[in-house]
């Protein structure tokens, strides 16, 4: 798709920017699949004289386009601005942040998370590879191993989360769930004891073998279990800050 067609011939957007509205007729066609990953758009000038604006407001249209992800802009010979390649990571750490400056309480993620996770699970059984099998496997592995270590313990409860929401092959939800967990999962954990981290354990011991059994309604029913526990032990009447430095799952 050319970018001329964005506007027609000396059409001007109603309300708001050129710049915005460049910005909104870029990522419509996004939507509506007339432009592609990988689709060349030109060069600022060029799309400046296609869209008929400004080369400031092209250039500000592409900077927010950029920050967005929608695009790619190369500098130098061989240059340009081409659609870029969708990055889910991207995604997540972006909502993150805006669901931390918006002060979303540990309940809210916690639900969220619970629906997510619990969907996830029953995904899992259904579509887990043997590699990712033996992923969650060897997770289990390295968390018995670093049980007295309780940065290392967290950490690999956390990564054994995200690889049961990867094996669900939704790539929606595992984004989803990386975006609360930058949120909600504790960047301290004195809470954790062996007892705890003992039972956290065996949880996640029968969540792999459920998920290997092809066992989805009971992976999903453990996961949801699994999960309000979590809730229960994060949660407090201080509300954002028991995510912050509550008992890990």
């Amino acid at each position: 798709m050319s970018v001329h067609v964005l506007f027609k011939t000396g059409e001007r957007p109603e309300g708001g920017t050129l710049s915005a509205r460049l910005v909104a007729e870029i990522r419509e066609a996004v939507f509506d699949k007339r432009l592609k990953p990988g689709d060349f758009l030109g060069s600022e000038n060029d799309i400046a004289e296609r869209a008929q604006v400004s080369r400031m407001a092209a250039r500000d249209a592409l900077r927010t386009l950029a920050a967005l992800g929608v695009v790619e802009i190369k500098v130098g010979a061989g240059g340009g601005v081409r659609i870029a390649h969708g990055n889910p990571r991207q995604f997540a750490e972006a909502l993150a942040v805006q669901l931390d400056l918006a002060g979303i309480s540990a309940a809210e993620i916690l639900d969220a998370q619970r629906a997510i996770e619990t969907l996830a699970a029953e995904l899992a059984a259904e579509h887990a590879t043997a590699s990712e099998l033996a992923g969650l496997k060897r997770l289990l592995a390295a968390a018995e191993e670093q049980i007295d270590d309780v940065p290392a313990f967290t950490r690999a409860c956390l990564d054994f989360h995200v690889a049961v929401a990867e094996a669900s092959h939704n790539r929606v939800l595992a984004a989803q769930l990386r975006s609360l967990q930058h949120v909600s999962w504790p960047t301290r954990n004195p809470a954790l004891t062996r007892t705890v981290a003992l039972h956290i354990l065996d949880v996640h011991r029968q969540l792999v073998a459920l998920i290997e059994a092809r066992d989805a309604a009971a992976t999903r029913r453990l996961m949801d279990e699994h999960v309000k526990m979590i809730r229960a032990r994060r949660t407090t009447p201080s509300g954002r800050n028991a995510t912050k430095h509550g008992a890990v799952c």
